[in-house]
């Protein structure tokens, strides 16, 4: 709730407040989104090197906490921004002073650094309280990134909401206010449940694990390797983590070296085996993350130009009561939410039954069907621009930025509900991918993976929006102006469909050489019960 009540609406506060244009504005709002989800590697990192995802989780709590405190400060104390201006263009509009927006923005960045601690982790220690031994618990597991996604998104719709009215129709300083108490309180929520958690210990620093490996396989490059490998065994600092060794796979057969003993010793030298698949773990899924990156730029476009072609539009309902743009993005969450209890209970239940998987189809065909839902979002965002560009035409409205087009602002549902439906696939599907697929010393790792690429998709947006936003102005007709009616934001939307197209089909390139990690427990008892589990779950 915290986080969305700022994203949602933030465009709309930088160019109505802070007097920014359309795509200063949304590149300023997409580079700190895209902060928001790279941050999340350093946090990863200090949980599973040093501090544990409990600790870190804390830390992060406060200084995320600080960060709305003085954002909510930034927008309701009047000389911390520019005076209100009554003038159509926001270009001719006082500027906000070099302190007020280094104010502004020194928040949003705390708030980030915040989050970098808190969005790898939290996830992580949920996923944590199950046990992989527990053939009931593990069953559990597969539903719980399901449900945890839907307690995020039912956060969202409050934010995209209340919290977008208020901000519209109250106050900026309610609307930021409410979030940041409701923040106080989820963090005494999560402090109460302390003595019940299942804590895992920090394993080290996983950058210097994997850099260990790859120095070792190249100073061994040309050493032969035996056909047989010998087989690891659990130690006594094993048993005491609750990890397990992972013994040799065929992928990435160079990084075996490092496990190779050639008399010469150290851990820039020698490795163990479960190292160095550790290693090939992380590295495997590094394809994986990079087919996301385009999806995640798409992400982006939700909270800036989708909204912003809603304030084009009438937005009445009855009466005088009109929705606020940024609240069209409730719809994208609706949409999420149903399409996860339908696909948790009931698209589950059926698959199982064809496939034989506990999950119903596996985790890359389920993020293949969101970029699927992806490339059918932009295609629908377009045409309805173009519908959109012509009823401005028709009456006369392309040069008019004060009127609103007789055109309803509920045009625009169609792409707000394939959104979520894509994101019900995807985003679910890639939050637990990166999570079960990362070895059980890299967890929040393997989760920041997964946050890293919408961080990644975030500065891709930026970078579109800007190099199409000057090619398109130098060729004589811009297609993302501040005056959206002149522009043509219906040909950017067809070009994002095609980039999405182009992305799919390396997508299935990857998926065709990519191989799931195997599962690692001490129980040889697991599979046998753990299909039990199921069929009682599929008779109930």
């Amino acid at each position: 709730m915290a986080y969305y009540g700022i994203s949602s609406n933030l465009v709309i506060y930088m160019t109505t407040k802070l007097h920014q244009g359309t795509v200063k504005s949304s590149n300023n709002v997409t580079n700190w989104v895209g902060t928001i989800f790279l941050t999340p590697i350093l946090g990863a990192y200090v949980a599973d090197a040093h501090l544990g995802r409990y600790l870190t989780f804390i830390i992060s709590s406060a200084i995320y906490f600080l960060g709305m405190l003085v954002l909510t400060l930034s927008v309701s104390i009047p000389g911390m921004k520019p005076p209100e201006c009554s003038t159509a263009s926001a270009e001719d509009c006082e500027k906000a002073s070099v302190l007020q927006l280094t104010i502004f923005f020194g928040a949003l960045y705390i708030l980030a650094v915040g989050t970098g601690g808190t969005k790898p982790n939290i996830s992580t220690i949920g996923a944590d309280q199950f046990d992989e031994s527990d053939p009931k618990e593990k069953i559990q597991k597969i539903s719980f990134f399901n449900w945890w996604m839907f307690s995020i998104f039912f956060g969202t719709l409050f934010a995209n909401t209340i919290l977008v009215y208020v901000q519209d129709n109250v106050g900026w300083g309610w609307g930021y206010g409410l979030p940041t108490l409701g923040l106080a309180i989820s963090i005494s929520v999560f402090l109460l449940g302390t003595p019940f958690y299942r804590h895992k210990l920090p394993m080290g620093s996983p950058f210097l694990k994997m850099a260990r490996v790859i120095v070792a396989s190249f100073r061994k490059a040309r050493a032969k390797m035996p056909h047989d490998h010998t087989r690891e065994l659990p130690s006594l600092e094993d048993e005491r983590k609750g990890t397990f060794p992972i013994q040799s796979t065929q992928s990435l057969r160079f990084l075996d070296k490092a496990s190779l003993k050639t008399g010469i010793i150290g851990q820039w030298n020698l490795c163990t085996t479960t190292e160095v698949e550790e290693t090939k773990q992380m590295l495997n899924m590094l394809p994986v993350m990079c087919v996301t990156f385009v999806p995640s730029a798409m992400i982006a476009q939700i909270n800036t130009l989708f909204v912003k072609q809603g304030t084009t539009l009438n937005a009445r309902i009855i009466g005088n009561f009109s929705i606020p743009p940024a609240s069209l993005s409730a719809f994208v969450t609706v949409s999420l939410l149903v399409s996860i209890v339908l696909y948790d209970r009931v698209f589950v239940k059926i698959a199982r039954k064809f496939t034989g998987n506990p999950r119903g189809i596996t985790l890359l065909q389920r993020m293949g069907t969101g970029l699927i839902f992806h490339i059918l979002v932009m295609t629908v965002a377009s045409f309805t621009e173009r519908y959109r560009l012509k009823v401005a035409a028709d009456h006369g409205l392309i040069h008019q930025t004060e009127v609103k087009l007789p055109l309803t602002i509920f045009v625009l549902l169609p792409q707000f509900v394939l959104m979520g439906m894509a994101d019900a696939f995807l985003v679910v599907a890639k939050l637990e991918f990166f999570y079960d697929q990362a070895p059980e010393s890299m967890k929040s790792l393997g989760t920041s993976y997964s946050l890293t690429s919408l961080g990644i998709g975030n500065f891709l947006s930026s970078f579109l929006l800007s190099t199409v936003s000057k090619i398109t102005i130098k060729r004589g007709r811009g297609w993302i102006l501040n005056n959206l009616n002149e522009s043509r934001l219906d040909y950017y939307y067809l070009f994002f469909a095609l980039i999405n197209f182009v992305n799919f089909v390396l997508f299935l390139v990857v998926v065709k050489f990519y191989v799931y990690r195997d599962e690692v427990t001490h129980s040889v008892d697991v599979k046998e019960e753990e299909s039990k589990v199921m069929g009682i779950e599929e008779d109930e």
